[in-house]
């Protein structure tokens, strides 16, 4: 695939991952791998979240991340995803998140509205990068914080893509991430690829 698809792949790919994740929305409920629990709570705490901000997950899935973002007392929490039956266990659990069945790049909140956005464990499945960290950036305010992980880190997408039924990146490495987030106006502040863990905060600077 090149590295800008076309919109008829996005649109195929994208209605592809719909139908596997509602397919299989309870594998992605609790009880969670070992260990994973606290990398989640690290990817929140990384995102120095203050009361009354306004957040956004990207591929929230069951909404893995709200309950952790919640402890922090923000003011909103957005939670957008291709697949409508995870957005409908995320609205059963979390009565007050506004869900959006959307691609990131297509999200259409407005210009600086948000102070953190995360994108956790689905990096990988964006089909359009580019246009994706465009949008977030154009809907974070500037010094508005971006967190991309991975709570089982960059091999576990390595051997995943191996057998995925589903069209996957492999994660990016440190200069890698740092050329791709930089053109579209991000300042990495922390990049940490551990064995089990992947973590980039980035900074809106514009």
């Amino acid at each position: 695939m090149p590295d800008r698809p076309t919109p008829d792949q996005i649109k195929t790919l994208n209605e592809r991952q719909r139908r596997y994740f509602n397919a299989n929305v309870d594998l992605f409920e609790p009880p969670l791998p070992r260990g994973v629990a606290a990398r989640l709570k690290a990817t929140v705490e990384a995102a120095a979240i203050r009361p009354g901000d306004r957040l956004l997950d990207v591929g929230t899935g069951t909404g893995v991340l709200i309950s952790y973002m919640k402890k922090y007392g923000p003011a909103e929490i957005h939670a957008c995803d291709l697949a409508e039956r995870m957005l409908g266990r995320v609205r059963e659990k979390f009565p007050g998140v506004v869900t959006h069945q959307s691609d990131v790049s297509d999200l259409a909140l407005p210009d600086g509205s948000l102070d953190a956005a995360f994108i956790n464990g689905c990096f990988s499945n964006i089909l359009d990068k580019d246009k994706a960290l465009g949008n977030l950036a154009r809907m974070l305010r500037p010094g508005g914080r971006l967190v991309v992980s991975h709570p089982l880190g960059r091999s576990f997408i390595v051997e995943l893509k191996k057998h995925a039924p589903l069209y996957l990146d492999l994660l990016p490495g440190e200069a890698e991430a740092r050329e791709m987030l930089g053109r579209h106006g991000f300042r990495i502040t922390q990049f940490k690829d551990e064995a089990a863990f992947y973590l980039v905060v980035a900074e809106a600077e514009r």
